[in-house]
């Protein structure tokens, strides 16, 4: 990733950051985010997001199921400031749910802009399927290698 591209996403998330801080939505701590499988919903990111989350995320184990968040450990975050914009936007406060519907939907779209905007293509999946896709040297960078659409 570029430096104007990871400048770029960054201020994705920042806006997203904004957004979120003004609709003040409750959080219990209670983890339901990241127990995907349990909770019936699915975390979706962009490479964009992918290769930012595994170079700021802690080691993880592989393969990594479709169930949950491999960095959630006792209902927090060990992935906090890498985080992608579902994790960003996600709370279970009922009160927030069509706001944060809106912020995704304007994020996503401010991400595929970019893809645009910096001709790299768009590729859009579950967070599983980047994790064991990733290449995972030692330390504690990993690079990303993008997969084709099937």
């Amino acid at each position: 990733m570029t430096p104007e591209l990871r400048r770029d996403v960054l201020a994705v998330y920042d806006a997203a950051d904004a957004a979120v801080r003004a609709a003040g939505p409750r959080c219990d701590a209670s983890g339901r985010c990241c127990r995907f499988t349990e909770y019936g919903h699915t975390l979706f990111l962009s490479h964009f997001e992918a290769e930012l989350l595994l170079e700021g995320a802690p080691p993880y184990d592989t393969p990594v199921t479709r169930d949950g968040c491999p960095f959630q450990v006792n209902n927090l975050c060990t992935a906090r400031d890498a985080r992608p914009i579902g994790c960003r936007v996600y709370f279970c406060d009922p009160t927030y749910q069509e706001t944060g519907n809106r912020v995704t939907e304007d994020a996503v779209a401010a991400l595929k802009g970019l893809a645009d905007a910096h001709d790299t293509g768009w590729h859009y999946a579950p967070l599983h399927v980047f994790l064991n896709q990733a290449e995972r040297p030692a330390g504690p960078r990993r690079a990303l290698k993008v997969l084709p659409d099937s």
